[in-house]
């Protein structure tokens, strides 16, 4: 039987390989190995997380750790070489763009192991995101090319790939979304740590907000926060609002004095059902993460992007997402249409329905056969 090694090296890897890993295991003609590189390490990640996600914890936990860009990608490739060279798969699968995915898809194709790239073709043209150039790179070698949206598939065509290796399959991340919805329907959520919150907040046709903010080029600079920041407390006079911090965007809002005020509520950093279940009754999110653009079309959420750019112009053209930019006028103004009933009317896109991972497995199973 066949063997693909599936490759994650953070959180939200999982989430995309998730729904992969329970295709392959129903459709039984294929076997595979979940790797985790070890890019972040998240205490969460124990055994009910996985539990969660309905897939067993990972088969290979490589330890790569954190370190500048270049020295985490040659750690990855080191211990990825090896564990190719002594249990050599017959296609190696990568999500994303974080820099496992560019670090296994480069040491695979030089031992002449197929690549599947998932979400492949995405494109921000801003060469400033790590991002985009583990993308670019990725895309430049992988031999499938799994899409989540018209874009993408125009992307690299462009780009000289050739249509028989471009496989427009729907969203693997949505369909971990409307998986675990599902399971939160069936979950005893009282012991969420912000479910107090949320029942306040709620309680008799109240509304909230959730923030998540984490792209360098909106918390790194003292400038740039505090004029976000701004923008978020005028917001919060209108509409309660809770931010689940990550840590270094935390210590930036400390070392630059930042004052978000009363109605933020800052919490840590949550576990995926507990965030889902936070975001998913939310009447925004203002985000600058680019899998919560996706989420929150897919389950039908206004969501205002702090960006200048996506690489995901699906989630604007027909989904619930706003491009804002970062000037504090725009990103309140487009706030207050959302608090007054006028945001945008979005829609799933094609193939946003859940079976994505059956489609992926499908082209795979043909193509190893």
């Amino acid at each position: 039987m066949k063997t693909i090694y599936l490759v994650a090296g953070a959180r939200p890897n999982f989430m995309k390989i998730a729904p992969i890993v329970r295709a392959l295991q129903a459709h039984g003609g294929l076997a595979f190995k979940i790797i985790h590189t070890g890019q972040h390490y998240d205490r969460e990640m124990n055994d009910v997380f996985f539990e969660e996600l309905g897939i067993p914890a990972p088969d290979v936990f490589m330890a790569a750790g954190g370190g500048s860009h270049s020295q985490q990608t040659a750690r990855i490739m080191i211990a990825f070489e090896d564990l190719c060279k002594a249990q050599r798969p017959d296609a190696v699968l990568v999500v994303g763009d974080v820099n496992s995915t560019l670090a296994c898809s480069i040491v695979a194709k030089k031992l002449n192991i197929p690549v599947a790239h998932v979400e492949a073709g995405l494109r921000s043209g801003d060469m400033n995101m790590p991002e985009e150039i583990n993308r670019l790179v990725t895309d430049s070698i992988s031999d499938w090319f799994f899409v989540t949206e018209p874009s993408a598939v125009a992307h690299l065509q462009r780009e000289g790939k050739a249509d028989s290796a471009i496989h427009y399959v729907g969203h693997v991340m949505v369909d971990n979304a409307l998986f675990q919805a599902e399971k939160l329907t069936r979950t005893d959520t009282s012991g969420f740590e912000t479910s107090a919150f949320k029942a306040a907040n709620t309680a008799n046709g109240a509304r909230y907000g959730v923030i998540t903010l984490h792209r360098p080029s909106n918390v790194d600079s003292a400038e740039m926060m505090t004029r976000i920041g701004g923008a978020l407390k005028d917001i919060a006079t209108d509409l309660p609002l809770i931010f689940p911090v990550h840590p270094r965007t935390r210590g930036n809002l400390e070392k630059f004095g930042i004052d978000l005020g009363p109605n933020i509520t800052l919490v840590g950093p949550q576990a995926y059902m507990a965030f889902l279940n936070l975001w998913k009754d939310a009447a925004m999110v203002l985000t600058d993460s680019g899998g919560l653009q996706e989420e929150t079309t897919a389950l039908g959420v206004p969501c205002i992007t702090i960006r200048e750019n996506t690489e995901r112009p699906v989630t604007v053209e027909e989904g619930t997402n706003v491009l804002a930019g970062t000037d504090p006028s725009r990103i309140v103004a487009e706030a207050r249409k959302v608090l007054r009933g006028e945001s945008k009317e979005g829609r799933r896109p094609h193939l946003w329905d859940g079976m994505a991972a059956e489609r992926i497995v499908a082209v795979l199973a043909r193509e190893l056969s």
